[in-house]
């Protein structure tokens, strides 16, 4: 089996270790014997609908930002959504989160247009308000995801929202409603950096799971020896005052 990693705009959208996510899905890849190969995405490129099985998305500042908002209105946004049509796997963080809802409007009240493959809307209240920034707990179907958070943005999930988790500890989507993240089908889009997958294995195997069920029907993916990844888990808890086992 071999799987084909998407990361969109290495170039303009990669803070807080972003890029390590696209590092974990690689070796977690190779440890069990599964071919990979990682394309770098950057403004203008475009890739057919199953060329891809998972797409990466990091974040960025408001200036890389608005440049990727840009082009994502043209083909490379077409493409986007022509992937997560034909299955592939999305993965947006922080900005490249903000990005997969409909909108952001920024401090100054600039909108950038987002992909609008998510239920949610991103507004920067002004710089009078607090930031969410911090380190960061979330209910996660029956488990904890750890990371970094450090954002202005709010972002309101709409109606058909369905949010990735429950805040334990930080702020999530807007420190009010207690929502982190939101996910529909296979596009999951998260604040949390860190980055995010080396420290959270079994979200790590969640997404590559997805990926190598729509390649191969059945395929169970084989355990590995996480206890490094699971001692950073534990260690990121431990922050925040909470304990927990694997």
């Amino acid at each position: 089996m071999k799987l084909k990693i998407g990361y969109l705009y290495p170039d303009l959208m990669n803070i807080y270790a972003d890029r390590g996510n696209v590092e974990c899905l690689r070796r977690r890849c190779e440890w069990r014997g599964i071919a990979v190969d990682v394309r770098a995405i950057t403004v203008g490129v475009t890739f057919a609908p199953d060329e891809l099985d998972i797409i990466l998305l990091g974040g960025g500042q408001d200036r890389q930002q608005r440049a990727a908002s840009e082009d994502l209105q043209a083909a490379t946004g077409d493409s986007v959504r022509g992937a997560v049509e034909a299955g592939a796997v999305l993965l947006g963080i922080c900005g490249g989160y903000q990005l997969l809802g409909s909108a952001y409007i920024d401090a100054d009240g600039t909108e950038l247009i987002g992909l609008g493959l998510l239920d949610l809307e991103t507004r920067h209240p002004g710089f009078v308000a607090a930031r969410c920034i911090g380190n960061i707990a979330v209910d996660w179907e029956g488990g904890i995801l750890v990371g970094f958070e450090n954002h202005g943005g709010r972002t309101y999930p709409g109606p058909t929202a369905a949010p990735l988790g429950r805040v334990l500890a930080g702020g999530g989507n807007n420190a009010e409603d207690g929502t982190e993240g939101s996910v529909l089908d296979r596009v999951f889009g998260t604040y949390l950096h860190g980055s995010l997958l080396p420290k959270n294995p079994h979200f790590a195997d969640h997404l590559l799971g997805l990926a190598v069920e729509r390649r191969e029907a059945g395929y169970e993916l084989e355990p590995l020896d996480d206890a490094a990844e699971w001692a950073a888990h534990r260690a990121a808890l431990a922050l925040l005052g909470i304990r927990q086992g694997e």
